[in-house]
């Protein structure tokens, strides 16, 4: 890519200025495109490379990066200021630009692809991802690499029933949908929401806007794509002769070993039969001999690859599936509840082949997680991480933490659970859950989605309603279109959607769509939404038969926190000169006190009578004396004239001489000692705010009794 003169094209999208801009930075690049949205500006180059010797996938890599300079901020801690790992927000972005792009690269395309996005600008008001998503499109098309675009990408909210093209943070705050989506002109290629309990209509009239926004960006490009003029590589699509011999010889057996219903039977019958072929075509393979041999037995293989494929979709296009299900069914569901003795929840859900173990912990206000964003800095009080380790599938792969595919589950369920939540005000505790993949057969994200439900109602918190989800797939074939319910990890491998809905019984939650072919029609999605609907509902009794309501408290070894609302104009006295009374509260109760800027007083502390002595500490030194009242105080000094006794901490107040006593007293070191405990009543505060205090009148009162 190499324009004589850079080339901008502007359009006006969502009231505010799109420009795409390439030719003049980064021309070294295959691709580089600088996109310009209000305040925003994103850069993203394109860069290729020769296939690698042995490769049989496609490496397509997507690195999206922030920076706090975007914002005018300098972030990271006081030793460490440079960009370091990718957060999991940039993660999640990665992922979604890479679905979006990588099902128009024509199929077999090997090549070393790097796509990065660099946040250079970063508009207060709208997130810049959507940016990213423009440019990348916008950058493969004005490169030589053979890609199938464009792509416009928006977001797009609910906000007061109104549908909002890229809507500002504050609307994707408090509105009910926030939904990202990439599409061609007359297709959508990629959807990501979340949703509070929308109905699937909302949904497709959210789809359906997007896709106009979307048009127009498309537009932008291929004006942008006329005035490049870049020259495309020559790309030959893999050759399917050998795919097709296999085909005429074999076609009838690989229908036999995929009718094999479980997972690990099915793949031990295709590889004997793949084993069979090789030994036919190639009698040698088992010795060692000319490498010629080895490229006829990898020819082979992947020509198998092609027939395992034809013969799942063939099945399902006669209405029958590998395990025998029909279409529209779901696998067998079972779940337990409080399989782990010390975690605060625990769930294991299992569907078919696809099991998740959840567990759950409650945590204080002191364990919310701190982000630093383009938007500012927040607190996360729910966590969600899901772990798929090897075994799971089978394999041997050496654990190095999480990647990005665990974080972009593990954000999927979370956007799941969000909605139901109960307040903050309500239910103050921290929750962290963990998803841990015991097995998988096809969509493990939303069987966390189930597990985390059970999980929290064992833990007693009160959300609004459980959440389920289900995976639908599609398989489509000229006219024929079929819809599949509750998809397994093959016909998700060989299918042309990948459609997961989270939901309650009145909405959805959660939605994320990856389309593989083109003309997804309005009619196929409702169907396709409509029969999520019926299977989610479905599995939401299954699981409510284990748990139907959370349970009333949380658990006895659980984190206690009480709360307290206080003026604020008496936090100082919480805290004290330099922290010194919070602190001493502390260390004497073994409580965690924390106090927001509103008045807002938690109390944290591991049992109860720990964070209620907290709590009666913190009420005693924000209490206002009330008259009438009958205090238990020390005698803090002894004069002539009386004593001074504190009623509450730092509260003083007089009893006069003749108020100590019914009887006459000469002096009042006759009565009390310094540091002795004494009841009083407090009998009047004067216009100066001096409190009296009568020991006489309890005395009487006592005595009347």
């Amino acid at each position: 890519m190499n324009p004589t003169k850079p080339v901008v094209i502007e359009r006006e999208l969502a009231g505010r200025r799109l420009s795409l801009e390439t030719g003049r930075i980064a021309k070294q690049a295959a691709g580089s495109v600088m996109v310009r949205y209000g305040e925003s500006v994103v850069l993203v180059a394109v860069v290729e490379r020769v296939v690698r010797e042995g490769m049989d996938f496609f490496p397509l890599m997507v690195d999206y990066r922030e920076r706090g300079a975007a914002v005018g901020q300098i972030w990271g801690g006081r030793f460490f200021k440079r960009e370091g790992r990718p957060t999991e927000k940039e993660i999640i972005t990665c992922r979604v630009i890479d679905r979006a792009v990588r099902p128009l690269f024509p199929d077999g395309y090997m090549r070393d692809v790097i796509i990065q996005c660099i946040i250079l600008s970063a508009d207060p008001e709208v997130d810049p991802d959507v940016c990213a998503m423009i440019g990348a499109s916008a950058a493969l098309s004005v490169s030589p690499l053979p890609w199938l675009g464009p792509t416009g990408s928006v977001r797009v909210g609910y906000v007061d029933g109104q549908y909002v093209i890229n809507p500002t943070y504050d609307q994707r705050e408090s509105g009910d949908l926030d939904l990202a989506m990439s599409a061609k002109k007359d297709a959508l290629v990629m959807v990501e929401a979340g949703a509070n309990e929308q109905s699937e209509e909302t949904m497709i009239g959210a789809l359906a806007a997007g896709q106009e926004a979307c048009r127009t960006i498309c537009e932008m490009i291929d004006e942008m794509v006329e005035q490049v003029q870049p020259v495309k590589y020559e790309y030959e699509p893999p050759d399917t002769q050998l795919a097709d011999e296999l085909a005429t010889k074999y076609f009838e057996r690989a229908i036999e070993a995929t009718r094999t219903p479980t997972k690990e039977g099915r793949r031990d019958a295709l590889r004997a039969l793949r084993d069979v072929i090789i030994q036919e075509r190639v009698p040698e393979a088992e010795t060692e001999g000319a490498s010629d041999n080895k490229e006829k037995v990898k020819a082979i293989k992947d020509a198998f690859e092609t027939l395992q494929t034809r013969a799942i979709r063939k099945l399902i296009l006669d209405g029958t599936r590998c395990d025998g299900r029909a279409l529209d069914e779901v696998r067998a569901i079972s779940s337990e509840v409080t399989l782990l003795p010390r975690t605060h929840g625990s769930a294991l859900f299992t569907r078919g082949e696809t099991q998740a173990l959840v567990s759950l912990t409650l945590g204080t206000p002191d364990d919310e997680q701190l982000v630093e964003s383009l938007h500012g800095e927040y607190s996360m009080r729910f966590l969600l991480h899901y772990n798929f380790p090897s075994f799971c599938v089978g394999e041997v792969r050496v654990p190095r933490g999480p990647g990005r595919r665990e974080i972009g589950h593990g954000n999927l369920a979370r956007r799941a659970m969000m909605p139901v939540l109960p307040e903050y005000d309500s239910f103050p505790y921290t929750i962290r859950v963990i998803s841990d993949i015991m097995e998988s057969n096809g969509s493990s994200s939303m069987a966390t989605v189930c597990g985390t439900t059970l999980a929290m109602m064992d833990a007693g918190v009160p959300i609004k309603d459980p959440v389920a989800g289900i995976a639908m797939g599609l398989v489509e074939e000229g006219n024929e279109v079929r819809i599949l319910s509750d998809i397994l990890g093959d016909e998700d491998h060989c299918g042309d959607m990948d459609f997961k809905v989270a939901g309650t019984q009145h909405g959805i939650t959660a939605l994320q769509m990856d389309i593989k072919i083109t003309g997804l029609t309005s009619e196929i999605l409702k169907k396709a939404l409509e029969q999520a609907r019926v299977g989610r509902i479905l599995i939401l009794k299954g699981m409510l038969e284990t748990l139907s309501a959370p349970r009333a408290d949380v658990p006895t070894h659980a984190p206690k926190i009480l709360k307290i609302k206080i003026d604020p104009k008496l936090i100082g006295k919480i805290i004290g000169p330099g922290g010194k009374v919070i602190r001493a509260m502390e260390e004497e109760t073994g409580a965690r006190v924390h106090v927001e800027d509103d008045g807002m007083v938690t109390v944290s502390a591991a049992s109860a009578p720990a964070a209620e002595a907290a709590l009666a500490r913190v009420a005693a030194l924000v209490e206002r004396p009330q008259i009438g009242k009958i205090y238990e105080g020390e005698v803090k000094s002894i004069r002539d004239f009386g004593i001074f006794v504190e009623i509450l901490p730092g509260t003083d107040g007089m009893v006069h001489i003749s108020e100590l006593d019914t009887a006459y007293v000469k002096s009042a070191q006759d009565v009390v000692k310094l540091g002795e405990k004494v009841r009083v009543k407090l009998t009047a505060i004067d216009d100066l705010g001096r409190i009296r205090l009568s020991r006489k009148a309890v005395l009487e009162e006592e005595a009347a009794k």
